[in-house]
C-alpha cells in the first residue's frame, strides 16, 4: 500500500495479459488500484481459441468504455447453416426477445480481437503491459506479494493475481491444486482458404457421427477458422485432414491453402481454491472445461470484472477479509455449475458412445428442420436458452455482501440479481437503468420519495428515478449486481453495506 497526495492506492500485479489479466488491470485500475501487468510471452496469443463474447460480458465490461470499440468487429447477427446429413437448413439468429438487456444477440468476435482492444485501453490510460517478463517466484504472506521475475528487478505488491493460465506458475507457487480430469477427445482447428461456393457471411455446422464440425468466416490467419473434434493422439492438421472434414461435413469447397492448425488437449478442472492469503486465481488458472457454449473467455472475464474493483477497495473496507472471500464464494459455485453442463453438451457435440451419435445423426437431422423454424418463430423460447448460455441468470443472492432490507415495490429486482437494463426517468430525460450506471463506481438507485444521500466519494454515484415512487432505496456494486435494497434510503444498512464494501 502506498499514499499518494494522502491517499492510499493499492498495488495489484496481474500475471497473464490474456483477456481475463487485460480486464481485471482495466477493473481495479478503474476503482483506483495502481496496476502492473506482466506476460511471459514476448507477443500476444495467436490465433484466437474463443470465439464468442456473451452479452453479460458485454455488460459489465461497458462501464470501463470498451464495448463500442468491441463491437466494431463483431457480428451480431450471425447467419448459420446447419447440414443436417443432406438437408441443410438456414438459421439467422437475431435480436431476441431479451429486453431487459442492451445486447440481445449473439456476438462473434475472435478472442485476439478482444484483446487488441482491452490492451490498448490499458496502455491509453498509461497501464504498459510489460511483455517477455516471467514470473519465477513469488512469496506470499498476510501483508503483502513478494514477486521475482526473469527479465525484470523483484516487486512488492498488495495482491498478485495469476491469469496465467491452464497450468498456472501462479497456482503451482502456491500449491493450490485442482479437481478434473481429461476428455477422450482432442480439438483440432485450423485458419484456410476455401475455393468453391460457400459465402463468408455464413457459418457453417454440421452433424457427423464423430461429431460435429464448425466453419467459421472468422480466421485469424486466413478466412475461415475449421474445428473439429477427435479421438486423443493425432498429429498437427494437414491440408489433406482440413479436406476430409469438409467432405465428412458435406461442405462443397476445396483447401486452397492451410494458414496455421493447432491441437488442443482438452481437460476440465477446478482449483481447490481461488485464493491463498493475497494471491487470487482468476480465468484458466481457477478453472477449465469445455469449449461447448463458448464460456471459457466469458467466465474468465467475468471474474475479473468481480474481483478487480474489490482488491482496489479492500483497504476501505470494515472486513477487509470479506470483501475478499466474496470473490471465491461468488465465482467458485458458478465455474462448477457452467463446467457440469459444458461437459454435458462437449458429450453430445462430439462423444462417440450410440448415445451421443444417435442425437447427432438421427435425431438433429429428423427433429431440428420439423421443430427449429417454430422455435425461433417464437422468440421467447429461444430467449430462455441465451440468457443461460448469455450468463446473464449468475446472481449472488446468499452472499455475503448481498443485504436485503425490504423490496421497493416500485422496483422490484431481487438482491444478487444483476441490475437489468430497465427504462426509468431520471432528471435529465428518460434513460435505461445500464446507460445510467455505465461508469466505474458504485451506484445508489433512489425512489422518487426517498431522502437524499449524501456522500462525498466520486467513486459513488447517486440517481434519483422519478417514476419510480417510494422511499426506498437500491444499491448497485462496480460489477452491475445488486448489492443492497431497502424501503428506506435513511436505514442504517446504507451506510453499513458502503462500509463493507469499501465505498466509503
Amino acid at each position: 500500500m502506498v499514499a499518494t497526495d494522502g491517499v492510499l492506492v493499492t498495488r495489484v500485479l496481474v500475471v497473464g495479459a490474456g483477456p481475463t489479466g487485460l480486464a481485471l488491470a482495466l477493473q481495479a485500475h478503474a476503482s483506483g488500484a495502481s496496476v502492473r501487468v506482466v506476460d511471459q510471452r514476448p507477443e500476444p496469443a495467436r490465433p484466437s481459441r474463443a470465439m464468442m463474447l456473451h452479452a453479460r460480458s458485454l455488460e459489465v465490461l461497458r462501464p470501463l468504455g470498451v464495448v463500442d470499440s468491441l463491437l466494431m468487429y463483431a457480428d451480431t447477427a450471425p447467419t448459420v447453416r446447419l447440414h443436417l446429413r443432406g438437408r441443410v437448413l438456414p438459421v439467422t439468429i437475431a435480436e431476441l426477445a431479451v429486453p431487459d438487456t442492451p445486447y440481445p444477440h449473439l456476438t462473434l468476435l475472435p478472442q485476439a480481437q478482444v484483446e487488441r482492444v482491452l490492451a490498448a485501453t490499458l496502455e491509453s490510460r498509461d497501464v504498459r503491459i510489460e511483455r517477455g517478463v516471467e514470473l519465477t517466484d513469488l512469496t506470499a504472506a498476510r501483508s503483502g506479494v513478494r514477486a521475482r521475475f526473469r527479465a525484470a528487478e523483484p516487486a512488492s505488491f498488495d495482491y498478485l493475481v495469476g491469469c496465467d493460465g491452464a497450468d498456472s506458475v501462479v497456482r503451482q507457487a502456491v500449491g493450490i491444486g485442482t479437481t478434473g480430469g481429461a476428455y477422450d477427445r482432442e480439438v483440432v482447428q485450423g485458419d484456410l482458404e476455401l475455393d468453391g461456393e460457400l459465402g463468408t457471411d455464413t457459418a457453417h455446422v454440421s452433424t457427423t457421427r464423430a461429431g460435429l464440425i464448425f466453419l467459421f468466416p472468422h480466421g485469424d490467419q486466413a478466412t475461415w477458422r475449421l474445428l473439429a473434434t477427435r479421438a486423443v493422439g493425432g498429429g498437427p492438421m494437414t491440408s489433406r485432414d482440413g479436406q476430409q472434414l469438409l467432405d465428412a461435413a458435406r461442405l462443397k469447397a476445396r483447401v486452397s491453402r492451410l494458414a496455421w492448425s493447432e491441437v488442443v488437449p482438452m481437460r476440465y478442472q477446478l482449483a481447490d481454491r481461488y485464493r491463498h492469503d493475497r494471491v487470487f486465481l482468476a480465468g484458466d488458472a481457477a478453472h477449465v472445461h469445455s469449449p461447448a457454449g463458448g464460456q471459457g473467455m466469458n467466465t474468465g472475464l467475468q471474474d475479473a470484472i468481480n474481483l478487480g474493483w474489490k482488491l482496489a477497495r479492500a483497504a476501505y473496507a470494515t472486513d477487509p477479509q470479506t470483501l475478499l472471500d466474496s470473490y471465491e464464494l461468488e465465482r467458485r459455485p458458478v465455474a462448477r455449475v457452467t463446467t457440469a453442463w459444458t461437459n454435458l453438451v462437449f458429450w453430445a457435440e462430439s462423444g462417440l458412445d450410440p448415445v451421443a451419435s444417435l442425437i447427432r445423426t438421427v435425431l438433429l437431422p429428423v427433429g431440428a428442420p420439423l421443430v427449429l423454424p417454430t422455435v425461433l418463430r417464437r422468440r421467447q423460447l429461444p430467449a430462455a436458452g441465451f440468457r443461460i448460455l448469455a450468463q446473464l441468470r449468475v446472481a449472488y443472492p446468499s452472499s455475503r455482501l448481498s443485504i436485503d432490507d425490504g423490496r421497493p415495490e416500485s422496483l422490484p429486482i431481487r438482491v444478487g440479481d444483476r441490475l437489468p437494463d430497465l427504462p426509468v426517468t431520471v432528471a435529465r430525460g428518460d434513460t435505461r437503468l445500464q446507460t445510467l450506471t455505465a461508469q466505474p463506481g458504485t451506484h445508489l438507485l433512489l425512489l422518487r420519495d426517498a431522502p437524499t444521500v449524501e456522500t462525498a466519494d466520486e467513486s459513488i454515484h447517486v440517481h434519483r428515478l422519478l417514476d419510480r415512487n417510494g422511499h426506498g432505496l437500491l444499491a448497485v456494486r462496480p460489477d452491475g449486481y445488486v448489492g443492497l435494497r431497502t424501503t428506506q434510503a435513511s436505514s442504517p444498512q446504507v451506510p453499513h453495506w458502503l462500509h463493507l464494501t469499501g465505498a466509503i
